[in-house]
């Protein structure tokens, strides 16, 4: 069988720019996976692993301008975006070093032996070990940040676990020269280049999750895509874990006294985070629940003159775009639904941004109005508006998962008396809780959840801040062991100096 080709297309003119590789075949597969199981044991370093996340970062900026225009040429996400995405990925990867270097992530746990115990407690020390060689599918809509060198692939080399990464379509070449990139830090620091191997192809795809050395995945982009890995995941004679983030509503819930406050705040806010990025963040605020009455038309007639002046963009390819101006064309078209900027094509290859309208009513109950609950991804939202605390509760009680949640209330959230109730009410529905933001932007930090119920992601983890460290570990207990046999992390005299909790006590 001839090889089929892997082009980088300009999403700006639907061009291919050049030919960047071929689709991997089932033996390429093969062959990469079984490097990367081969090398395993070479990240069983602490200090070398850290050492290479440092280099990585280092790289990555030393290649960035060579990098963002590669990543710009196949995603039209402009040098300014690719900039901060760049600083970002570098961070998170010096970031994940330093949870290395301190150790805690390997929550390590010692149990002398105590004859009172009822039954009786021998010796038992505990810590974690990495899965192995861990799957990584990249996104579309960050070529850095949850891409070949993303959080995914950091947190996965933290852990000790060697990655091999199935490239996303969409930014082929930018993907092949983050792979260059990593393998050099690899080299530079005494690893073996194939801690980290890139494949291309969506066959390659479906024979990575299901090869037998591989231990654990992690995913972000569609919820189609991600649901059939995951069920693939599952489906193996040995199951594994699939940390997958599929799709994202991220309801907005403004109280009539935050509108009564600040509706022209509000509006122009909202306009700026649904349409950032053309509308193309995982986190966009795609629904959002506004009270009826002036205040809540204060808030629509600011985020019209806010959309409004929003130039036209191009998404990352042109499927998308299709998907885009179809979606939005049919949930425009249901009854009651008004579309106050219409939102849909601009030109052959671009969109433009705008938001539709709903009584919040008729999204009480099931009914054809449900597409107005599902992510639209580009640059639309859609506002429902509610008359009563009974209607919002009503909508929420209708919603997804998400990886977050939104709630606009009044300055002074004491003199708001929704505030708590609705607090309490969009808690179970997300990941992370915004009060007076906009949830677009992901702070890479040791309190960070990125996250949330299914479809959101499909287990309970996180795929930004420090412990998303742990996806790829898995607890292991030594019982009653000789000094001489344990591994350094668990001996009595901690010759590494890691945190440990001590018969109950840190230590």
């Amino acid at each position: 069988m001839s090889a089929v080709p892997v082009w980088s297309v300009d999403p700006r003119t639907g061009n291919p720019r050049e030919q960047v590789a071929v689709e991997a075949t089932a033996e390429e597969v093969d062959r990469a996976v079984r490097s990367a199981h081969a090398v395993r044991y070479a990240l069983a370093d602490r200090l070398a692993r850290a050492a290479f996340l440092r280099a990585a970062a280092e790289l990555l900026e030393e290649s960035g301008g060579h990098i963002i225009e590669a990543a710009d040429a196949e995603t039209a996400l402009g040098p300014a975006r690719l900039t901060g995405e760049l600083a970002r990925t570098a961070a998170q990867f010096r970031a994940f070093a330093e949870v290395v270097d301190e150790g805690a992530y390997l929550d390590v746990h010692i149990d002398h032996p105590d004859a009172s115990r009822t039954p009786p407690w021998p010796d038992l020390r505990r810590y974690k070990i990495p899965l192995g060689v861990v799957a990584v599918y990249a996104a579309s809509n960050f070529p850095l940040a949850f891409s070949v060198p993303g959080g995914d692939t950091a947190s996965a080399l933290a852990a000790g676990c060697p990655v091999v990464v199935k490239a996303h379509p969409d930014h082929p070449a930018t993907s092949e020269l983050c792979a260059s990139v990593l393998r050099r830090a690899a080299a530079r620091t005494g690893l073996p280049e194939d801690v980290l191997t890139v494949v291309h192809g969506f066959d390659a795809g479906v024979e990575l999750i299901r090869h037998p050395l591989v231990s654990a995945a992690g995913f972000t982009g569609s919820v189609r895509g991600g649901r059939a890995l995951f069920d693939a995941a599952a489906a193996r004679p040995t199951p594994i874990p699939f940390h997958g983030e599929l799709g994202s509503l991220n309801p907005v819930v403004v109280t009539a006294a935050a509108a009564a406050e600040r509706a022209g705040e509000i509006g122009a806010g909202l306009g700026g985070s649904m349409t950032l990025g053309v509308g193309q963040f995982c986190t966009k605020p795609g629904f959002v629940l506004v009270p009826e009455g002036a205040a809540g038309d204060q808030l629509l007639k600011t985020l019209t003159e806010t959309v409004s002046s929003t130039g036209s963009g191009v998404l990352l390819d042109h499927r998308m775009r299709d998907a885009f101006v179809t979606g939005v064309r049919e949930r425009a078209a249901l009854p009651g639904v008004d579309a106050p900027v219409t939102p849909g094509a601009a030109g052959e290859h671009t969109v433009s941004a705008g938001f539709l309208t709903v009584p919040a009513a008729r999204l009480a109950a099931e009914g054809p109005h449900d597409a107005l609950l599902e992510e639209c991804f580009g640059p639309v939202t859609v506002i429902a508006r509610y008359a009563s605390a009974e209607e919002i509760a009503a909508v929420l009680a209708r919603l997804p998962g998400n990886l977050t949640a939104t709630l606009q209330t009044a300055t002074d959230e004491t003199r708001d008396p929704d505030a708590g109730p609705l607090l309490a009410a969009l808690t179970p529905l997300a990941g992370r809780i915004l009060v007076n933001g906009w949830p677009t932007g992901v702070a890479v930090a040791p309190a960070q959840h990125h996250g949330g119920p299914y479809p959101a992601t499909t287990s309970a983890s996180t795929s930004v801040g420090a412990t998303a460290i742990e996806r790829w570990l898995r607890p292991v207990t030594y019982q009653s062991t000789p000094e001489t046999l344990l591994p350094a992390e668990l001996r009595e005299d901690n010759p590494l100096g890691l945190p440990r909790r001590v018969d109950g006590r840190r230590a």
